[in-house]
């Protein structure tokens, strides 16, 4: 399949992904909902893991349609690792679950033509902490994209301010921020796993997520014991798509990544069109309020994500 509508589909999955998330949290308790949604993931990958043990031949690259190493066809296929790097793949995990233990607590309040928008933002805090951290130097080019994001960014508050949402003094905003920028931190990690320590996506995907287990299970058990008489929990069928959306969407962008033709550049910009995909089901099914003034802000900031991006 073209790396392109590889990249066009992993967007979709990721919109479905973040409105299955608000489906799975309004009106419902959180922590039931993110515990059980990484129990999903992890059910999905605990069998993997398994027949990659089981079977050398899965880890290595398939040399006809009948070969038995199909998890190595569709880059499944789960290489073993030792105690060191399954402590660097636990790290990645506690990050990721500060990450979504605050965005799934903002997104139980705040409007998602409001929240994924914010989220839409990491590319700028992927580059600050690349300029703070690593050294690197953002180009002229990058400077007016991030300028771009800042100014759709104000412009953004402003409207929200309508909907009685301060970006200065809402708490659900500032989760929001805290899981965009743990998500940037976590995207500048696996860029550490990947290429530093050299370890397979799918197998970087399959450990944090058995790992993101034991990290939900704190925020679960404070619920459990003070406040589950205050927030109910209702089970829905959302809840298990969460996980699912997700997966699909970074299966397809390991696998457009992997293209030796495609472009990184091109790639990260088409994958953040998924705020569209947020924002359409935010006005028709969420009834949300001033889409014509979101909708600009979100031209904004698309426009600077694709003028950071583009090379």
């Amino acid at each position: 399949m073209n790396w392109i509508l590889l990249s066009l589909l992993s967007a979709l999955f990721l919109g479905l992904y973040d409105i299955t998330k608000k489906l799975a949290v309004k009106n419902n308790a959180v922590p039931p909902v993110l515990l059980l949604n990484v129990m999903f993931a992890a059910a999905l990958w605990t069998p993997i893991i398994w027949m990659s043990s089981l079977s050398p031949s899965m880890l290595t690259q398939a040399q006809s349609a009948g070969d038995s190493a199909w998890l190595a066809r569709w880059q499944l296929a789960v290489a073993p690792i030792d105690m060191v790097q399954h402590l660097q793949v636990a790290f990645k995990s506690l990050i990721v679950g500060i990450s979504w233990t605050a965005a799934f607590a903002a997104l139980h309040r705040l409007p998602i033509s409001v929240a994924s928008p914010i989220r839409a933002t990491g590319p700028v805090w992927t580059i600050s902490f690349a300029t703070l951290l690593m050294g690197e130097r953002p180009s002229f080019q990058q400077w007016v994209g991030l300028s771009i994001i800042v100014l759709a960014f104000l412009a953004f508050s402003r409207v929200s301010r309508t909907e009685g949402i301060s970006f200065h003094r809402d708490r659900s905003i500032w989760l929001m921020y805290l899981a965009t920028l743990s998500g940037s931190a976590s995207a500048l990690y696996d860029k550490y796993l990947l290429q530093t320590v050299g370890l397979h996506p799918a197998t970087v995907q399959a450990w944090f997520s058995i790992y993101l287990v034991p990290v939900m299970l704190p925020w679960y058990a404070w619920w459990r014991w003070s406040q589950k008489s205050k927030t109910r929990f209702a089970w829905r069928h959302s809840i298990p798509l969460i996980a699912l959306f997700l997966l699909l969407s970074d299966f397809l962008y390991f696998q457009a990544v992997s293209d030796p033709n495609s472009l990184i550049s091109i790639i990260s910009p088409v994958r953040r069109t998924s705020i569209i995909v947020a924002f359409v089901a935010g006005v028709t099914w969420f009834g949300e309020l001033n889409w014509r003034p979101k909708l600009l802000c979100i031209i904004g900031l698309l426009l600077g994500v694709f003028v950071i991006s583009f090379r």
